[in-house]
């Protein structure tokens, strides 16, 4: 039992037990066995579990009918890449068998295109799953092109029980973080957003994402989640693209109230076009970060006249976060939202500020070149010509990396996934619980 919450739970998390054996782990299962018509959360993260263990364990989460949360992240830390397969695959036959289980945390485990292909077999099949997290799990972009083929499928499964009358929640949440996902996966990701038009949260930090991959994720991906209440692709490349993209369709999330696009390079330019934007008028952002982004003193003004009026365009946002741009700390517009938003506030910082400290400012110097008024200006050709330089030197790296995750792989790689897949779609839900 969970003090915090009430909910009934059971965890093995962060005990550092090392399971080789199904002995290892069977004075462990006790607990999980008692509790197995009331259980609705198992945390067993921060553990390493060999195939034996994870056999064994699967066959007591069969019997959680009432599981509805798993933490299985990172628990085959220093396991040899053949063991990872079966220990996984015994593991998900068992969880896609469960009606309730709408969660699951699967971090910080080694899933390459050599290892994923239990995922991929799980996430095709498993129509109660809301909300996925998959942080730092090595996918790279010929893996990660895998999951997001697999979302897809999953989106049309659900369709197909829905019309079978049964209840199929949508997938509301995906924190794909840390993971090499790069241009070459987001034509795939695209369609997996497209396909699950009512996600509200994503989370996709951290992944080498360039200009046309986020213009694309956008424009074609995204876009069509109107639903959507929180996005997050922080470090990831923007430019005057990435923004542009942004600008045009930030407006079309309706519910979004928080919006992150920290360390993006949105530019000079960028910044600008998204602070119009919002001067359209959001009116449910709350939190908006763009720090470390370049944004420059016309970027923070009209990011002012975005926020600070008598009729806010802005009218619900309590924090934005600007550190490590390209103004000064102590600019008017600076105190102005400031004051503006702990007036919003209620006059007294709650427990996260309405601005973050500025300690890494950059200031410009009067010497620099100023934009002109008016609409920012393209980017002009030599600019243009770095970047497409830029841009192809990024698109070898993703084939330099598709071809080295590619040599490993044995060449009955398709025909596992398949195979996993059938098995799984056998034993998945076929009616609701």
């Amino acid at each position: 039992m969970d003090s915090s919450t009430g909910r009934p739970v059971f965890s093995l998390q962060g005990k550092n037990l090392k399971l080789n054996e199904k002995s290892d782990i069977e004075p462990h299962l006790s607990a999980l066995r008692a509790g197995r018509e009331t259980v609705v959360e198992v945390r067993l993260s921060g553990n390493t579990l060999g195939v034996g263990p994870s056999e064994a364990l699967a066959e007591v989460l069969k019997e959680l009918k009432n599981l509805e949360d798993i933490n299985i992240a990172d628990i085959f830390t220093g396991r040899l890449l053949s063991e990872i397969p079966p220990a996984l695959t015994h593991i998900l036959e068992a969880l896609v068998t469960l009606p309730k289980l709408h969660t699951i945390n699967l971090s910080d485990n080694a899933f390459g295109l050599n290892t994923q292909a239990p995922l991929v077999a799980f996430l095709s099949a498993h129509t109660p799953l809301r909300k996925l997290i998959l942080n730092n799990n090595g996918l790279g972009p010929r893996a990660g092109k895998l999951i997001a083929e697999a979302l897809t499928k999953l989106a049309a499964k659900k369709e197909e029980a829905r019309k079978a009358g049964q209840d199929v929640p949508n997938l509301e949440a995906i924190v794909c973080g840390r993971n090499r996902l790069e241009n070459g996966s987001m034509a795939a990701w695209t369609q997996a957003f497209a396909a699950h038009s009512g996600v509200k949260e994503v989370k996709m930090t951290q992944n080498g994402i360039r200009p046309e991959g986020i213009e694309i994720l956008l424009r074609q991906g995204l876009k069509h989640a109107t639903g959507l209440q929180v996005l997050d692709l922080e470090d990831n490349t923007f430019t005057l693209r990435g923004a542009t993209a942004l600008a045009d369709v930030v407006l079309d999330w309706h519910h979004i109230t928080d919006l992150g696009v920290n360390d993006c390079l949105l530019g000079k330019p960028g910044a600008v076009l998204l602070a119009k934007a919002l001067q359209k008028g959001s009116k449910t952002l709350e939190t908006l970060r763009l720090a470390f982004n370049d944004v420059d003193l016309r970027g923070l003004n009209e990011l002012q006249l975005a926020i600070v009026a008598d009729e806010s365009p802005l009218p619900k946002l309590k924090r934005i976060e600007l550190n490590g741009n390209r103004f000064s700390e102590d600019e008017n517009a600076v105190a102005a939202i400031r004051e503006y938003l702990l007036e919003r506030v209620g006059g007294a910082e709650g427990h996260e500020p309405v601005m973050d400290d500025l300690e890494d400012m950059d200031e410009e110097s009067s010497e620099e070149d100023e934009e002109p008024e008016g609409e920012p200006a393209e980017e002009d050709e030599d600019d243009e010509d770095k970047e497409d330089l830029v841009e192809q030197k990024a698109e070898k790296a993703v084939k330099d990396a598709e071809k080295a995750e590619d040599e490993p792989v044995p060449a009955q790689n398709d025909k596992t996934v398949d195979d996993l897949t059938a098995r799984l779609e056998g034993t998945a839900i076929s009616s609701t619980s």
